[in-house]
């Protein structure tokens, strides 16, 4: 029996709370993105995969800071540098393309600008890997015509596997468990064809193995926690094992969910009738409470004094917390101060 791996990462969403020119110094929740990007590519020059696939939305949005486009994209040369093959799908944030770079040059770095399949060899063993950036659109009939073009299905092959960023109908989000039904822009199961291996995703944030019926579909989910409505998700990535018989079938053996590290988000709440003198000490107790590294979020019950709207201010609430937190308004209150 063949046996190999392929490490699966997707969201990574860098550049975000990153700003090239910050006006003021404060700890950035950008750095936890890159800090588990960089956890996740050490993982894979150490273990050696066949492969490192990263599902899309590489970026925050379409347009990042060069010099975030240097350094994420120069450490992911490093790991196809070091003989591991790098497969990357545009994603809806990076609006189905990359910018450009010449580290992406490397012969070991395969971009989906579009439909496509690259066959790699697997101790002998046959590996299509296809794909195909993010597509917008009727899904229902643009989905079976990318999945064509990529030519995936027709590659002799022991294991075959369809890389993509799209919702695949029965995924869940968010604190209300929120699930994908199939329609326009969600893949139906049924349209993922069962000579597929398996399906290696982006695009939903919550780590998940669709298994229900066709191929599993892995996501991985993102590398940290983008709003509060993940603030119960665990964050990581996929180390996943395929296995080839001895009559060339090949199958997904084991899929370790590696966890990254998080920091806790929590909410605090303002009473409607607090006295503006109250607020400060409400939030210095809520502080000593948690962890010093946390997330805040300042809501209120109802929409409290103009007095106390006043002094919501930025450096009032930085004041309020140590220099390690993040700290945020909640909607509403966001809303009012503005």
């Amino acid at each position: 029996m063949n046996v190999f791996r392929i490490v699966l990462v997707a969201d990574s969403h860098l550049g975000f709370d990153l700003p090239e020119h910050p006006r003021l110094a404060r700890r950035r929740r950008g750095d936890d993105f890159f800090a588990n990007y960089q956890r996740v590519l050490d993982h894979a020059v150490l273990t050696r995969p066949l492969a490192l696939v990263h599902g899309g939305d590489f970026f925050f949005r379409s347009r990042v800071a060069p010099a975030i486009v240097e350094r994420a994209f120069q450490a992911l040369a490093e790991v196809a540098e070091a003989g591991i093959d790098v497969f990357v799908v545009p994603g809806n944030h990076d609006r189905s393309r990359l910018p450009p770079s010449l580290w992406l040059g490397h012969r070991n770095i395969h971009v989906f600008w579009e439909p496509r399949t690259v066959v790699l060899n697997a101790g002998g063993c046959t590996v299509a890997i296809g794909g195909f950036p993010f597509a917008r659109g009727d899904l229902r009939t643009e989905f079976p015509r990318l999945l064509h073009g990529t030519g995936v299905k027709g590659v002799p092959a022991a294991v075959r596997l369809l890389c993509m960023h799209q919702a695949v109908g029965g995924a869940t989000v968010g604190p209300g468990d929120f699930v994908f039904q199939p329609g326009r822009d969600v893949v139906h199961p049924a349209s993922l064809p069962r000579t597929l291996t398996a399906v290696l995703a982006g695009h939903i944030h919550r780590a998940q193995t669709l298994e229900d019926r066709g191929p599993p579909v892995f996501y991985p989910g993102s590398i940290e926690r983008t709003s509060f409505a993940e603030r119960d998700d665990p964050k990581g990535y996929f180390d996943l094992t395929f296995a080839v018989d001895e009559g060339g079938r090949g199958s997904v053996a084991e899929a370790e969910f590696i966890t990254l590290p998080t920091r806790p988000m929590v909410d605090v709440t303002l009473p409607s009738a607090i006295h503006p003198d109250d607020v400060g000490p409400l939030l210095a107790l809520a502080a000593r409470e948690c962890r010093p590294d946390s997330v805040f979020r300042v809501s209120a019950s109802d929409r409290p004094s103009p007095g106390v709207l006043s002094m919501l201010t930025a450096g009032f609430l930085r004041s309020c917390f140590p220099a390690t937190a993040n700290v945020q308004l909640g909607r509403s209150l966001f809303n009012a101060v503005g």
